[in-house]
């Protein structure tokens, strides 16, 4: 086996579990969520979950990986061996299965980004009918080249290994994420009427904070969004050097995935309102309500390809984890070399995410069981592992080293108990919901 990367810096390794966790549900799913449970009066929740759960969560998954130098499957596989327990390898396959199955159906949807991005270097919008555009394309076999591109620039780029590959290009796309999100941003609170937008997603409805349906979608937003799988941060965790600061890390994780979260809100919700467009369209508003804006905004054509190709960015980034998972794998159980892990991963999730892609149904079913279900399954189960099967002091241990600031024996009443608790919580909510992330 190759030897083991490491990240060569700490803000290197911030950006690029940044990057994993900023995704689409970023950008569109935090938006109308902010403005239908009660506006400012949402934060509330979500602000309280993130911070403690999602704080949370991140410190175990990257412990977990820094302690044991393995990503969920390797690392649960050592545990499990150390201890002459059985089932090790059956156990850690469940989150590293979650994590593959996601970056399958997730690589359709950034093939529909590539695909929007170009469309808007084209200037397509201006001239077709958007929803039936949008019909048109997704589901059907002109996906397929998409898709292809898209899974083809993940695994050049993670061909290049951590530090030259999935560290170097999030250097770029992050700080460019959040500098094209800055003048996107400028742009939307300036347009006509755009203040009815900022009230829509400010003026707080505090009833809302009386309705549980408010909390349980605040709650999987929390989840979701930070990139909880129990083998994505795992697998970053594990190229992490003893000398980085994981609880620090960890909350400058969080502020950067709330921040573009937040700002997408304030871009896309105003700029609906200025064209009187449904800023509660739920998925549609990325692919048909975006793109209607843009037709109808002075200077759109400019602004459509600075907004997609800001999401190629946040697509991309959180693709690269994602695969990541699997090709450690291969990598640590059959010592596979890089480049012929993620092109071996390559072919063979490319195969179903193409099934996926011309198969809209079968798409929805396979989205739904990997996020709604396997998931949070999958980071209970890594969870547990490191806390009760390891042993809650030495995961302690792992999580303060390095650490200016250690945390103290009540944090494992957060991390072995609450965590866990509320991950399985999050599994039965999804079943009741249809999904909460």
């Amino acid at each position: 086996m190759e030897k083991r990367e490491t990240f060569s810096s700490k803000l290197g390794f911030i950006l690029s579990c940044a990057g994993a966790a900023i995704g689409l549900g970023n950008v569109w799913m935090f938006s109308w969520r902010l403005g239908e449970y009660g506006g400012a009066a949402f934060l509330i929740p979500y602000f309280i979950f993130v911070y403690f759960l999602g704080t949370t969560g991140l410190i175990t998954e990257i412990s977990f990986g820094r302690k044991y130098k393995k990503g969920a499957l390797g690392a649960i596989k050592t545990v499990f061996k150390e201890k002459k327990l059985k089932f090790g390898h059956l156990l850690g396959s469940i989150p590293l299965a979650a994590m593959t199955g996601i970056f399958i159906f997730y690589i359709v949807v950034v093939g529909w980004i590539f695909r929007y991005f170009y469309a808007s270097l084209i200037d397509v919008f201006e001239v077709v009918d958007i929803p039936t555009y949008f019909g048109n394309f997704a589901g059907s076999i002109d996906t397929v080249p998409w898709i292809i591109l898209a899974m083809i620039s993940t695994v050049l780029i993670l061909c290049m290994g951590i530090g030259s590959g999935i560290e170097k290009i999030n250097k770029i796309v992050m700080p460019g994420l959040f500098i094209l999100f800055i003048i996107l941003l400028v742009k939307s609170l300036t347009l006509p009427n755009a203040i009815e937008g900022v009230k829509y997603l400010l003026m707080p409805d505090f009833s809302y904070l009386l309705k549980p349906i408010t909390w349980v979608m605040a709650l999987g937003q929390a989840f979701f969004s930070v990139s909880l799988s129990g083998a994505g941060m795992v697998v970053y965790g594990s190229y992490l050097g003893k000398d980085i600061d994981i609880p620090s890390s960890a909350k400058s994780i969080v502020i950067f995935d709330t921040l573009a979260a937040l700002m997408a809100a304030f871009i896309i919700i105003p700029a609906a309102f200025s064209f009187g467009l449904d800023p509660a369209a739920g998925p549609p508003l990325l692919f048909i309500t975006v793109p209607k804006i843009f037709t109808q905004m002075t200077g759109g054509y400019v602004f459509s390809i600075i907004f997609f190709l800001s999401i190629v960015f946040a697509a991309i980034s959180s693709a690269i984890n994602m695969m990541e998972a699997p090709i450690e794998a291969l990598m640590e159980e059959f010592h596979f070399t890089r480049k012929k892990a993620a092109i071996f991963t390559g072919i063979a999730c490319l195969c179903i995410a193409i099934v996926l892609g011309i198969n809209m149904n079968l798409f929805g079913i396979w989205a739904d069981f990997m996020s709604v279900y396997l998931a949070p399954i999958g980071a209970s189960i890594s969870a547990f592992v490191f806390y009760w099967i390891s042993s809650d002091q030495e995961a302690l241990v792992a999580i303060n080293l390095g650490s200016k600031n250690p945390l103290k024996s009540s944090f494992l009443i957060l991390g072995k108990y609450i965590y866990i608790i509320i991950a399985v919580f999050i599994v039965i909510l999804g079943a009741i919901y249809g999904g909460i992330g």
